[in-house]
C-alpha cells in the first residue's frame, strides 16, 4: 500500500491549488480516504474526508465552502481542490487511507499561502 500526496507550493492569499493523492495496493472505491494537514507549530487536524464507494463527503468548518474533495477511480487519485485559500491554511497537508488492517499515510506536501 503506498500514498503519493502532491500538487503543493507557494499561493498569494485568495489562490487556488489542487493536491493529488496517488493510491496504490488497494482498491480505491472500497475505502475512505481522508486528507488532513498540520499547521506550523501545530498539531495535525483533520480538513476533509471522502467515502468508499458512494463519494460521500465532509470538511472541516474551516474550509467548507472554499474546498472540495473528488476520488478518480480509475486514475487510483483522490483530490483535493482548495480555493480562496488563506494564510492559515498554510501547512503540511497529508492523506491517509482507512484500511482495516491498518492506516497509512502518504508524505507530505508543503501549502505556503503568502504575499
Amino acid at each position: 500500500v503506498q500514498l503519493q500526496a502532491s500538487g503543493g507550493g507557494l499561493v498569494q492569499p485568495g489562490g487556488s491549488l489542487r493536491l493529488s493523492c496517488k493510491t496504490s495496493g488497494f482498491p480505491l472505491d472500497y475505502y475512505a480516504i481522508g486528507w488532513f494537514r498540520q499547521p506550523p507549530g501545530k498539531e495535525r487536524e483533520p480538513v476533509s474526508c471522502i467515502g468508499a464507494g458512494d463519494g460521500t463527503t465532509n470538511f472541516a468548518d474551516s474550509v467548507k465552502g472554499r474546498f472540495s474533495i473528488s476520488a478518480d477511480s480509475a486514475e487510483s487519485t483522490v483530490y483535493l481542490q482548495m480555493n480562496s485559500l488563506k494564510p492559515d491554511d498554510t501547512g503540511v497537508y497529508y492523506c491517509k487511507a482507512n484500511l482495516p488492517s491498518e492506516n497509512y499515510w502518504g508524505q507530505g506536501t508543503l501549502v505556503t499561502v503568502s504575499s
